[in-house]
Protein backbone atom coordinates (compact mmCIF):
# COMPACT_ATOMS: atom_id res chain seq x y z
CA UNK A 1 0.00 0.00 0.00
CA UNK A 2 1.36 3.82 -0.69
CA UNK A 3 1.25 6.76 1.84
CA UNK A 4 -0.99 9.26 0.96
CA UNK A 5 2.42 11.68 0.57
CA UNK A 6 3.66 9.07 -1.87
CA UNK A 7 0.48 9.24 -3.96
CA UNK A 8 0.61 12.97 -4.30
CA UNK A 9 3.81 12.66 -4.83
CA UNK A 10 3.50 10.42 -8.07
CA UNK A 11 0.62 12.36 -9.16
CA UNK A 12 2.52 15.40 -9.01
CA UNK A 13 5.46 13.94 -10.72
CA UNK A 14 2.97 12.44 -13.03
CA UNK A 15 2.11 15.29 -13.74
CA UNK A 16 5.62 16.96 -14.57
CA UNK A 17 6.82 14.56 -16.42
CA UNK A 18 3.63 14.83 -18.94
CA UNK A 19 3.58 18.47 -19.08
CA UNK A 20 4.93 20.22 -22.15
CA UNK A 21 3.97 22.85 -24.66
CA UNK A 22 0.29 21.89 -24.42
CA UNK A 23 -2.00 19.38 -22.63
CA UNK A 24 -0.95 15.75 -23.85
CA UNK A 25 -3.72 13.14 -24.84
CA UNK A 26 -3.53 9.28 -24.65
CA UNK A 27 -6.25 7.52 -25.91
CA UNK A 28 -5.62 4.09 -24.07
CA UNK A 29 -5.30 0.96 -26.93
CA UNK A 30 -5.05 -2.12 -26.48
CA UNK A 31 -5.30 -5.96 -27.07
CA UNK A 32 -7.48 -8.10 -24.42
CA UNK A 33 -7.05 -11.70 -25.16
CA UNK A 34 -10.50 -13.44 -24.54
CA UNK A 35 -10.53 -15.75 -21.41
CA UNK A 36 -9.55 -19.59 -22.10
CA UNK A 37 -12.29 -21.67 -20.34
CA UNK A 38 -15.73 -23.16 -20.34
CA UNK A 39 -18.64 -20.72 -21.02
CA UNK A 40 -21.13 -20.03 -18.20
CA UNK A 41 -24.80 -21.39 -20.04
CA UNK A 42 -26.31 -17.57 -19.44
CA UNK A 43 -27.80 -15.01 -21.75
CA UNK A 44 -26.37 -11.98 -20.07
CA UNK A 45 -27.25 -8.30 -20.82
CA UNK A 46 -24.33 -5.61 -19.96
CA UNK A 47 -25.11 -1.87 -19.62
CA UNK A 48 -22.48 0.68 -19.87
CA UNK A 49 -23.61 4.00 -18.75
CA UNK A 50 -22.40 7.31 -20.37
CA UNK A 51 -19.30 7.74 -17.37
CA UNK A 52 -18.09 4.49 -18.22
CA UNK A 53 -18.40 4.59 -22.38
CA UNK A 54 -16.38 7.93 -21.42
CA UNK A 55 -13.78 6.84 -18.91
CA UNK A 56 -10.84 9.20 -18.81
CA UNK A 57 -8.49 10.91 -16.21
CA UNK A 58 -6.62 13.77 -15.78
CA UNK A 59 -5.25 16.12 -13.39
CA UNK A 60 -7.72 16.41 -10.32
CA UNK A 61 -5.81 18.56 -8.81
CA UNK A 62 -5.86 21.44 -11.92
CA UNK A 63 -8.96 20.24 -13.17
CA UNK A 64 -9.91 18.82 -16.52
CA UNK A 65 -10.07 22.67 -18.12
CA UNK A 66 -6.62 23.03 -16.93
CA UNK A 67 -4.58 19.53 -16.93
CA UNK A 68 -1.77 19.29 -19.02
CA UNK A 69 -2.09 15.52 -19.66
CA UNK A 70 -5.87 13.77 -20.33
CA UNK A 71 -5.47 9.86 -20.53
CA UNK A 72 -9.05 8.49 -21.86
CA UNK A 73 -9.96 4.49 -21.82
CA UNK A 74 -13.39 4.79 -22.07
CA UNK A 75 -13.12 3.06 -25.79
CA UNK A 76 -10.79 0.29 -24.25
CA UNK A 77 -13.19 -0.55 -20.93
CA UNK A 78 -15.86 -1.39 -23.49
CA UNK A 79 -13.45 -3.27 -26.04
CA UNK A 80 -11.73 -5.27 -23.02
CA UNK A 81 -15.13 -6.22 -21.13
CA UNK A 82 -17.09 -7.08 -24.72
CA UNK A 83 -14.22 -9.64 -25.01
CA UNK A 84 -14.08 -11.29 -21.49
CA UNK A 85 -18.31 -11.20 -21.72
CA UNK A 86 -18.56 -13.18 -24.74
CA UNK A 87 -15.74 -15.36 -23.51
CA UNK A 88 -17.39 -16.24 -20.74
CA UNK A 89 -21.04 -16.36 -21.33
CA UNK A 90 -23.15 -18.48 -23.94
CA UNK A 91 -24.49 -15.19 -25.31
CA UNK A 92 -23.97 -11.40 -24.25
CA UNK A 93 -26.20 -8.27 -24.66
CA UNK A 94 -26.22 -4.56 -24.77
CA UNK A 95 -29.39 -3.48 -22.81
CA UNK A 96 -31.26 -0.32 -24.28
CA UNK A 97 -31.33 0.97 -20.79
CA UNK A 98 -29.96 0.36 -17.41
CA UNK A 99 -32.51 -2.07 -16.22
CA UNK A 100 -35.90 -0.89 -13.57
CA UNK A 101 -39.17 -1.73 -13.81
CA UNK A 102 -40.88 -0.97 -17.14
CA UNK A 103 -37.69 -0.75 -19.41
CA UNK A 104 -38.05 -2.44 -22.79
CA UNK A 105 -34.93 -4.17 -23.05
CA UNK A 106 -34.13 -7.38 -24.23
CA UNK A 107 -34.81 -10.69 -22.42
CA UNK A 108 -31.97 -11.79 -20.92
CA UNK A 109 -30.81 -14.01 -17.22
CA UNK A 110 -29.10 -10.90 -15.40
CA UNK A 111 -27.82 -7.44 -16.36
CA UNK A 112 -24.26 -6.50 -15.18
CA UNK A 113 -23.22 -3.16 -14.86
CA UNK A 114 -19.45 -1.94 -14.36
CA UNK A 115 -18.22 0.98 -13.31
CA UNK A 116 -14.76 2.37 -12.19
CA UNK A 117 -15.25 3.31 -8.43
CA UNK A 118 -11.47 4.37 -7.75
CA UNK A 119 -8.50 5.34 -9.72
CA UNK A 120 -4.99 5.64 -8.85
CA UNK A 121 -1.57 6.52 -10.75
CA UNK A 122 1.86 6.98 -9.68
CA UNK A 123 5.47 6.85 -10.84
CA UNK A 124 8.46 5.83 -8.72
CA UNK A 125 10.26 8.75 -7.05
CA UNK A 126 13.84 7.48 -8.69
CA UNK A 127 13.55 6.07 -12.02
CA UNK A 128 15.34 6.90 -15.20
CA UNK A 129 13.21 4.96 -17.12
CA UNK A 130 9.10 5.71 -17.94
CA UNK A 131 7.58 3.23 -15.39
CA UNK A 132 4.15 3.77 -14.67
CA UNK A 133 1.82 2.53 -11.97
CA UNK A 134 -2.29 2.58 -12.10
CA UNK A 135 -4.71 1.18 -9.60
CA UNK A 136 -7.97 0.62 -10.58
CA UNK A 137 -11.00 -0.47 -8.63
CA UNK A 138 -14.17 -1.54 -9.94
CA UNK A 139 -17.58 -1.99 -8.59
CA UNK A 140 -19.97 -4.10 -10.10
CA UNK A 141 -23.43 -4.77 -9.88
CA UNK A 142 -25.87 -7.71 -11.04
CA UNK A 143 -28.93 -6.89 -11.18
CA UNK A 144 -32.36 -8.40 -12.70
CA UNK A 145 -34.56 -7.30 -15.55
CA UNK A 146 -36.24 -4.94 -13.14
CA UNK A 147 -33.10 -3.53 -11.57
CA UNK A 148 -33.60 -5.35 -8.36
CA UNK A 149 -29.81 -6.59 -7.42
CA UNK A 150 -29.13 -9.83 -7.12
CA UNK A 151 -24.83 -9.36 -6.49
CA UNK A 152 -22.90 -6.16 -5.60
CA UNK A 153 -19.22 -6.13 -5.20
CA UNK A 154 -15.64 -4.61 -5.84
CA UNK A 155 -12.75 -5.75 -7.81
CA UNK A 156 -9.22 -4.41 -7.90
CA UNK A 157 -6.98 -4.44 -11.10
CA UNK A 158 -3.58 -3.06 -11.31
CA UNK A 159 -1.20 -2.12 -14.54
CA UNK A 160 2.37 -1.45 -14.46
CA UNK A 161 4.94 -0.30 -17.13
CA UNK A 162 6.93 -3.15 -17.89
CA UNK A 163 10.47 -1.88 -17.22
CA UNK A 164 12.03 -3.60 -20.23
CA UNK A 165 10.74 -1.60 -22.75
CA UNK A 166 11.68 1.82 -23.23
CA UNK A 167 8.30 4.11 -24.21
CA UNK A 168 7.36 7.58 -24.66
CA UNK A 169 5.81 9.16 -21.70
CA UNK A 170 2.20 8.74 -23.56
CA UNK A 171 3.01 5.06 -24.68
CA UNK A 172 4.20 4.14 -20.87
CA UNK A 173 1.05 5.35 -19.88
CA UNK A 174 -0.90 3.52 -22.28
CA UNK A 175 0.71 0.72 -21.45
CA UNK A 176 0.43 0.47 -17.32
CA UNK A 177 -3.66 1.06 -18.32
CA UNK A 178 -3.83 -1.90 -20.69
CA UNK A 179 -2.27 -4.18 -18.00
CA UNK A 180 -4.34 -2.87 -15.73
CA UNK A 181 -7.36 -3.75 -17.82
CA UNK A 182 -5.67 -7.44 -18.77
CA UNK A 183 -5.54 -7.34 -14.59
CA UNK A 184 -9.24 -7.10 -14.43
CA UNK A 185 -10.34 -9.25 -17.14
CA UNK A 186 -8.31 -12.27 -15.39
CA UNK A 187 -9.77 -11.34 -11.44
CA UNK A 188 -13.59 -11.12 -12.95
CA UNK A 189 -13.02 -14.38 -15.10
CA UNK A 190 -11.57 -16.43 -12.34
CA UNK A 191 -13.65 -14.61 -9.29
CA UNK A 192 -17.24 -14.23 -11.06
CA UNK A 193 -18.69 -17.90 -9.85
CA UNK A 194 -16.92 -17.06 -6.35
CA UNK A 195 -18.47 -14.01 -5.87
CA UNK A 196 -20.97 -15.61 -2.63
CA UNK A 197 -24.69 -14.07 -3.72
CA UNK A 198 -24.20 -14.68 -7.47
CA UNK A 199 -22.85 -18.42 -6.48
CA UNK A 200 -26.30 -18.61 -4.50
CA UNK A 201 -28.01 -17.15 -7.83
CA UNK A 202 -26.47 -19.60 -9.68
CA UNK A 203 -27.71 -21.98 -7.81
CA UNK A 204 -31.22 -21.43 -7.76
CA UNK A 205 -31.43 -20.28 -11.55
CA UNK A 206 -32.77 -23.81 -13.02
CA UNK A 207 -35.43 -23.61 -10.37
CA UNK A 208 -36.28 -20.32 -11.64
CA UNK A 209 -36.34 -21.23 -15.17
CA UNK A 210 -38.76 -24.16 -14.76
CA UNK A 211 -41.09 -22.04 -12.75
CA UNK A 212 -41.08 -19.65 -15.37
Amino acid sequence: MISDPERWLGVALLALVLAGCGAKQVVVKGQFPAPVMNELPLTLGVWYDEEFAQHEFFDEAAGRAESSWLVKSGQAQVELWDTLLNGMFRKVVHMDARPAPGQMNPVVDAVLVPSVEELQYAIPAHTSVKVYEIWMRYRLQLLTLNGEPIAEWTMPAYGKTPTAFMQSDEGAVNLAAVVALRDAGAHFASSFTRVPEVEQWLAQLPRRRRAQ
